[in-house]
């Protein structure tokens, strides 16, 4: 598993643990395509407004201006440092037209008036952080409401049976060594934890520099409470694999899953 959000831990002085993360887990560029050409095919025109829920360092929201030239995007998310990064570090690169594009909200996702949007998207698996029906219900109801005419919703899960024991992935890149491990899973509560640890090359493995506390949450249980918000469908994006049995980052519909022992797939909510 390797596509994971927001807040981290303590980190040794110098390492930029929001670089190591953009390097080894974030897809900017290829999953702001996918979001344009699955409304696009959904709604046969392109969506202009996209909100990133849970935005972090904003890194989609900045590849969503680039795509055209009248593209807006509102990145919303209640954690400071990744804002702060991201405007330091990405907004920065932009040009002033594209900077004009984009607003980036200090906000709870959950607050009531946020900006509407043709499309919105909860990436990365962040809302996992609603433990409770009722709060991911409010969620989905205020995403729902914050929809323009022909809006659509896109969020990303992921499951298995791997995710439900302890267990600790690695991959090697050129420069780093990246580590997803899975602490704990409580299957009466659906509740787990888990950690990215880096290892720069030649130097000493920086532990917890992220920490999440999520509840698993099922397709068939966001599926329901999407309907029951009031999206008329949902469709599932289920990731192609590789001859290694690994993901090939290419989602197609499909009514029926893999039993794969870690998968990753897209809800779209329309």
């Amino acid at each position: 598993m390797s596509r994971v959000h927001k807040k981290g831990g303590d980190s040794d002085h110098g390492f930029d643990r929001y670089e190591y993360y953009q390097k080894s887990v974030q897809s900017a560029e290829t999953d702001v395509e996918f979001y344009r050409d699955t409304y696009k095919d959904l709604r046969g025109k392109l969506p202009i407004t996209f909100r990133e829920d849970f935005c972090g360092t904003f890194a989609l929201s900045c590849e969503w201006v680039k795509l055209h030239k009248e593209f807006k995007a509102i990145g919303v998310d209640l954690d400071p440092d990744p804002l702060v990064y991201g405007q330091e570090r990405y907004l920065s690169l932009l040009t002033k037209d594209q900077q004009s594009r984009l607003s980036i909200l200090q906000k709870d996702v959950l607050s009531p008036h946020l900006p509407k949007a043709d499309l919105i998207v909860a990436a990365n698996f962040s809302y996992f952080v609603f433990k409770t029906r009722v709060r991911m219900k409010e969620y989905f109801a205020r995403a729902k409401k914050s929809l323009n005419r022909d809006g659509v919703f896109i969020i990303d899960c992921f499951g298995g049976s791997l995710c439900q024991d302890g267990n600790e992935e690695s991959t090697k890149h050129k420069k780093f060594t990246y580590y997803w491990e899975q602490v704990d899973f409580d299957p009466i509560t659906h509740r787990a934890h888990f950690y990215i640890h880096f290892k720069p090359n030649g130097k000493k493995k920086v532990e917890r520099v992220f920490s999440y506390d999520w509840r698993m949450w099922t397709i068939p249980e966001l599926r329901d409470i999407l309907e029951e918000v009031g999206f008329k469908k949902t469709t599932v994006y289920w990731e192609g694999t590789k001859r290694d049995g690994t993901g090939d980052g290419v989602f197609t519909s499909t009514n029926v899953g893999e039993a794969c022992l870690s998968w990753i797939a897209y809800i779209v909510a329309s």
